[in-house]
């Protein structure tokens, strides 16, 4: 794929706290898939991971669409993002939808349904990180909170940064705005044991929205799943 290649052949690829773009698309082969299917990849580490700066202050990280809306071209692409970066790309969605010319939101559902804004599951697990960073034993923690300490004590991750982001406001993950604002087709992907599961109630508030609910799958295992790479693949049209 050539460098000039037009804005629709490309592909924005956003990660998930605690996550990179390495880490969470090219490890698993998803970003090659889309760059053998003729594709430019334009690969996004959000602020405070991966190659990104990485401050220690939680209002650095109240808009995290910033670095994404950067490296984006003129004209609109597909993205897909997973977990945070799936809640950013809507949020950036939501203020410019024509940036946007399909999208992928993985690992997100009922966390990000207007009006669901129970911020118990982030403090517990911004609690559960002031323990490790305090000397704790992780594997006394809650099972869903020990595995995001896992993936925050990660080589090359930042302890005090994906403290900080998780302490970012605005508080909770709730979508500020009208979802019926984001008019292209959006497909959400949700695995029946994630803790965000079921995902069709935010497909359905799209107007062009659907659903894909990997089964056996949580949330940690989402994009490593076949389900996700064939739904996903076809819904941008990748794959034959």
């Amino acid at each position: 794929m050539t460098p000039d290649a037009p804005s629709a052949d490309q592909a924005v690829l956003v990660h998930g706290w605690g996550g990179s773009f390495a880490s969470t698309w090219q490890r698993n082969g998803f970003a090659a898939l889309l760059e053998d299917a003729g594709r430019k990849v334009i690969g996004v580490d959000l602020l405070g991971h991966g190659t990104a700066p990485k401050p220690h202050d939680p209002e650095a990280y109240a808009d995290l669409t910033t670095r994404v809306l950067d490296a984006l071209p003129d004209e609109p692409v597909d993205a897909v993002g997973f977990s945070l970066g799936a809640i950013t790309l809507l949020r950036l969605a939501v203020a410019h939808p024509q940036r946007i010319n399909r999208l992928v939101l993985a690992g997100i559902g009922s966390n990000v349904i207007p009006g669901s804004d129970d911020r118990s599951g982030t403090d517990a697990i911004v609690a559960g990180l002031d323990t490790v960073a305090a000397g704790g034993d992780p594997a006394e923690l809650d099972t869903t909170v020990r595995l995001f300490a896992q993936y925050a004590t990660q080589p090359g991750n930042d302890l005090a940064a994906l403290t900080a982001c998780m302490r970012r406001t605005p508080a909770g993950e709730v979508i500020p705005d009208d979802l019926r604002a984001v008019t292209c087709p959006v497909l959400v992907v949700v695995g029946d044991r994630d803790f965000v599961h079921p995902g069709d109630d935010l497909a359905a508030a799209f107007p062009d929205g659907r659903c894909t609910t990997l089964r056996n799958v949580d949330h940690f295992a989402t994009t490593d799943a076949f389900g996700f790479f064939d739904a996903a693949l076809e819904f941008l049209d990748a794959i034959g």
